[in-house]
């Protein structure tokens, strides 16, 4: 099948739009959502920590299959699929437990497409410096999320309408072409890419960690202490995807900065975002940092994963990246519940811009490939 470069492309910023929008639109307020069914700060935690706990593992291991195999499509449209109903589900759950469940369930679904996406967008482009482009859509499509779930501004339909985007981003990879790609057999290739590579998924983790601490607090904090409504955290959040989108395109056309370089930039910069949050005392303050936040992912989320993908197989690689983010966020929210519980909102900021800093320091350490 014979079918343009451009086109293709298009198609795959499409999928990958629907794909995020549909995560998105539930992530943001999950803490809100997990306090509509518990009033303990500590189960909130946990409740939002289940979901990336169930990518964890799904990342890695499908991620791994992904590059046995050689098809990314196959598991592209499973967990579209898998998501589609995992999410609706979500609309169910109205007591802890079943929420608990929901999100083990869209984890694991969610964990089936990740890496499968991210190595098809390479592999697909025949022009990779403009990978970051189709990335991009990624943060485009946690615009859209946050923006559709401010507009409905109810925390039920919001799950249905996820598990719409879901099916519209299915309808899309229908038409992507079949990529096969080498088929990566060789044993102990995860333990080999994490050792080769320990000091970028080390310094990951450490920042992730403080960010997904925060990330736990910030719209009970904008809500509770500032008076901030949906909509209002919606607009702070907004400032983020949209700083993102723009720096992701800017990479991809006309910023050239080596991957790893760019990696240490975005972690570095993160320090910053934590200073500011932990200093504003109403909700639109929250918007500058926001954006910076934009640029910091931008910046190490593409930076770390072009990398990896040029010198690893790139499904595994890029799950052992996209898990290690999901283990942070089942630490991080952890730590914020218990540094919340024993101390204040502001505490989980200043543990934010300890571990960050420390995260930076070890990524001085990534040698340039």
């Amino acid at each position: 099948m014979v079918q343009s470069s451009l086109s293709l492309n298009n198609l795959v910023r499409s999928a990958t739009f629907f794909q995020h929008a549909g995560i998105a639109i539930t992530f943001v307020f999950m803490p809100i959502i997990a306090k509509g069914v518990s009033e303990s700060i500590f189960e909130i935690g946990l409740i939002v920590a289940s979901f990336s706990f169930a990518m964890i593992l799904s990342e890695i291991y499908f991620g791994r299959i992904s590059d046995k195999k050689g098809n990314r499509i196959f598991f592209i449209r499973a967990g579209l699929i898998g998501c589609a109903v995992t999410f609706g589900l979500h609309y169910f759950a109205d007591d802890s437990v079943l929420l608990l469940l929901a999100r083990l369930g869209a984890g694991i679904t969610s964990g089936l497409m990740i890496p499968a996406m991210l190595a098809y967008t390479y592999e697909s482009s025949k022009e990779k410096a403009r990978v970051a482009t189709i990335i991009s859509f990624h943060a485009l499509g946690w615009l859209a999320g946050i923006v559709v779930a401010g507009m409905v501004n109810d925390v039920k339909i919001i799950f249905l309408v996820s598990s719409a985007f879901f099916l519209v981003a299915l309808a899309v990879s229908v038409k992507l072409p079949k990529i096969y790609s080498r088929k990566e057999l060789g044993k102990g290739l995860t333990k080999q890419i994490i050792v080769k590579n320990k000091f970028l998924f080390s310094s990951l983790l450490l920042r992730h960690t403080g960010a997904a601490s925060v990330w736990i607090i910030l719209p009970l904090a904008l809500m509770e202490t500032m008076g901030a409504q949906l909509y209002e955290i919606s607009i702070v959040y907004v400032a983020n995807t949209v700083t993102a989108f723009l720096v992701m395109n800017l990479l991809g056309t006309r910023i050239r900065i080596n991957n790893v370089t760019m990696f240490k930039i975005g972690v570095g910069l993160t320090i910053f975002v934590f200073i500011g949050l932990s200093q504003i005392s109403e909700w639109w303050m929250a918007m500058p940092f926001m954006s910076l936040v934009g640029v910091s992912w931008a910046l190490f989320y593409i930076g770390g994963n072009i990398h990896l993908m040029e010198n690893n197989p790139k499904s595994t690689s890029t799950g052992i990246f996209n898990s290690t983010i999901s283990i942070s966020q089942v630490i991080g929210p952890v730590i914020a519940g218990s540094i919340a519980f024993f101390a204040s909102y502001t505490s989980v900021m200043y543990f934010a811009i300890v571990i960050t800093f420390c995260a930076f320091l070890v990524s001085l350490k990534i040698n340039k490939q």
